[in-house]
């Protein structure tokens, strides 16, 4: 899943850009996606490769990888905001799973991810209407994707299981 993310990235969604706003970050649903009781530094770790990958790749200098870091970083203590992490150890989070939890969880790492990508990327508060903008805009446009794939995922699910 990793490499599909990031070849996804980098070769289709970076060339998106929605009324020259919004940006879908498609690479984030990977960290989303880590079991809940997965271990921290290799969260840590995950997040910080993964986002140096789409740096490299896309030629920018860390922004993406301390983005992604501090979304790794901030992962379990959300996680733990939103649904009791100890009754889903061990588990991957989904709607399936957690239902609305798991959208306010998405939406809100989403939102801190673009909030930090952008503002790094920015590097001003001159134009914060504009940065605002650009955060909101990328956020809705990447959690529609990000339930986009949950949708996929959970209906592939359901029509393995009635086949089986």
């Amino acid at each position: 899943m990793f490499i599909v993310l990031v070849l996804l990235q980098v070769l289709v969604l970076n060339r998106i850009s929605f009324l020259g706003y919004a940006v879908p970050f498609s690479y984030i649903y990977f960290i989303l996606k880590l079991p809940v009781g997965y271990n921290r530094n290799m969260t840590l770790l995950l997040g910080f490769i993964l986002g140096l990958c789409i740096d490299l790749l896309c030629s920018t200098p860390g922004i993406n990888a301390a983005a992604t870091t501090l979304l790794a970083f901030l992962c379990r203590p959300v996680q733990g905001l939103f649904f009791m992490t100890d009754d889903y150890e061990d588990q991957t989070p989904s709607f399936g799973l957690l239902g609305f939890s798991f959208m306010k969880y998405a939406i809100l790492l989403t939102l801190v991810h673009h909030a930090a990508l952008i503002s790094i990327e920015s590097f001003s508060f001159f134009n914060v209407k504009l940065m605002l903008l650009r955060i909101v805009a990328s956020t809705i446009l990447t959690s529609i994707l990000i339930f986009a794939f949950e949708g996929f995922s959970t209906k592939k699910k359901n029509s393995w299981q009635k086949t089986v």
